[in-house]
């Protein structure tokens, strides 16, 4: 399959050479050349224009956040973006975690262009968009949906079709990470009060492991939190705050009280008045020690090892 992909960012670059190892053509646009050169070496063909990387059958973009997405999409007058650029009857698939709103603008305007939108977050980690081990949340017309299964095959390890209409799978993906934040909290939290108390962090996650948590969440979070190991970041903090933004938007026009967001709001605002923007999201979990004494979970203070 001929496939455009725009975002060769941390998630982005492992699932555009994954595409490329299953046998399918990639043209690859991202804003930092480099990293297109990079896939160039395992075969991609590289694209000077979003508009360049359209002339396929499926154009999939991988951004990190609504902003990019809308100007990827829309383009403007001298910059031409996915919708004025792929042919009719092709389709974009967003594997962004965007609003619920913006997903729903991007069906409406493909609609109308005569184009396929299908939204298809992804549940994982770089080290998983790397090992084709990721987690695909879709939602888009059967249509649509059926020829992209290899596609979905060749990124990750199972696919999981929610709706006929895009916009549930965005909300279904920001509803996971709202619970990934809220275990981030709790464990921070509960490793500040055993730790406080001299328990070994490392040893404290093997019970919690081995016993009442098995979910790989918190084995990978709490391994995170257990080494202070926040550099450098899989999933940076200000991406945390965005869509932890973005679920509370979505409780609001839903009419859902999310109290528990509105405190992981709060906490990520702490972080990133710390200086700690660019850590993993993993780093909100610290600031329970910070606030109990320890150090605070920021760069060159302490809370996160070097690459």
């Amino acid at each position: 399959m001929r496939i455009g992909f725009i975002g060769l960012g941390n998630m982005g670059s492992g699932m555009a050479a994954n595409l490329l190892a299953a046998g399918h053509e990639v043209t690859a646009y991202n804003r930092s050349p480099d990293k297109v050169a990079a896939l160039v070496e395992r075969g991609a063909t590289p694209a000077a224009t979003v508009a360049a990387a359209c002339d396929a059958d499926i154009v999939v973009s991988m951004l990190a956040d609504d902003a990019a997405v809308e100007a990827v999409t829309f383009g403007g007058s001298d910059s031409p973006g996915i919708l004025a650029s792929l042919r009719p009857g092709a389709t974009h698939v967003s594997s962004s975690t965007v609003s619920v709103a913006l997903a729903g603008r991007l069906t409406d305007a493909h609609t109308e262009a005569g184009q396929g939108f299908v939204s298809a977050p992804v549940f994982g980690r770089p080290e998983a968009a790397a090992a084709a081990k990721l987690f695909v949340v879709a939602a888009g017309a059967t249509d649509k949906l059926g020829p992209l299964q290899p596609v979905f095959d060749a990124i990750g390890q199972r696919t999981f079709v929610v709706s006929e209409e895009p916009k549930v799978a965005n909300l279904v993906k920001l509803s996971g990470n709202f619970l990934i934040g809220s275990v981030i909290e709790s464990l921070g939290e509960a490793m500040a009060l055993v730790g406080k108390a001299g328990v070994d962090k490392q040893s404290y996650l093997e019970i919690l492991t081995s016993t009442l948590f098995e979910a790989p969440v918190y084995k990978t979070y709490g391994g995170l939190l257990a080494r202070d190991e926040f550099e450098p970041a899989g999933f940076a903090a200000h991406l945390g705050l965005k869509d932890v933004r973005l679920v509370l938007a979505a409780g609001e026009l839903l009419e859902v009280p999310l109290p528990i967001a509105s405190l992981l709001r709060d906490r990520f605002l702490t972080l990133l008045a710390g200086g700690g923007a660019d850590l993993d999201w993993a780093a909100v979990g610290a600031l329970a020690a910070w606030e109990a004494g320890g150090p605070h979970p920021s760069p060159q203070k302490g809370g996160g090892s070097s690459p």
